[in-house]
């Protein structure tokens, strides 16, 4: 199997990572977290709510942590109200660390909510020591294009599936002449990957997780994607799957038409 099926670095940011990270959203139990590190998996994104993946990070030893590149952020403020500077020092304390690896201006839905001030408060964090990369989360591929064209941002987290690859046309292109990181979500859709849908013949094959993050690991442009287990048998399922390396080429192309199946029979999440 390729190595680099299964390691990687996070663009410009110079970090090697396991191309398999984590996110705590649906409380998977601490012992799966500890296994997920354990494990190899080396990306960890959480924020405020996620009270097992910080437990977990802040009682790491300091040697541990060091291995880790940590991703948060603060909620995109005109929904949310959090105030960067302010969010970032609750992480650190949270953390019981002075510097976080990966901070994101999280939930951009559209460039007006990220004015040139946001950029500012982040670059201005940066240069004081306090993270050592700036990004932002965002369904708004052009707008995610045009960032990584200019090198606005050190770090990209974006949704890339096989139900949505809108990004190999808006964002990928983009990449090469600043090589800002990539952080994929929402690798299943929201699961509607793995269930039948209505434009799919009955009886059909389905995919099934682990072949969800293999398709998305699939494309060399991203980086990372995250798995959100909700049990430590999700996560032993998918470090499985992964560990089998590239999907043929056959079931690419599979994945391809499933994913057409299904985004165009419901939308979710936009």
């Amino acid at each position: 199997m390729d190595a680099g099926f299964l390691h990687g670095t996070l663009g410009r940011t110079g970090r090697e990572v396991f191309r398999l990270g984590l996110s705590a959203s649906y409380r998977p139990g601490k012992d799966a977290i500890l296994q997920a590190l354990d494990e190899g998996i080396n990306l960890v994104f959480m924020f405020g709510l996620d009270t097992q993946m910080v437990a977990v990070v802040r009682d790491l030893p300091p040697s541990r942590k060091q291995g880790l590149v940590i991703c948060t952020g603060a909620y995109n403020y005109i929904w949310w109200h959090q105030d960067i500077r302010r969010t970032l020092e609750k992480r650190l304390k949270q953390l019981k660390t002075d510097c976080i690896d990966v901070f994101l201006f999280l939930g951009v839905m559209k460039p007006e909510q990220m004015p040139p001030r946001v950029f500012d408060d982040l670059r201005r964090l940066r240069e004081e020591g306090k993270v050592k990369a700036i990004g932002l989360s965002t369904h708004d591929r052009a707008f995610a294009g045009r960032l990584a064209a200019e090198g606005a941002v050190d770090v990209l987290m974006i949704r890339y599936n096989a139900a949505h690859r809108g990004a190999e046309q808006d964002i990928f292109p983009h990449l090469r002449a600043h090589d800002p990181g990539v952080i994929s979500y929402t690798a299943t859709r929201w699961r509607f990957l793995m269930r039948p849908t209505a434009k799919w013949p009955r009886g059909e094959r389905i995919p099934d997780a682990g072949m969800t993050y293999r398709f998305v690991m699939g494309n060399p442009h991203v980086d990372v994607v995250l798995t959100a287990p909700s049990n430590r048998q999700q996560l032993v399922d998918n470090l499985r799957a992964v560990r089998q390396g590239p999907l043929a080429e056959e079931d690419m192309g599979f994945m391809r038409r499933f994913g057409d199946a299904v985004h165009h029979t419901r939308k979710w999440f936009m």
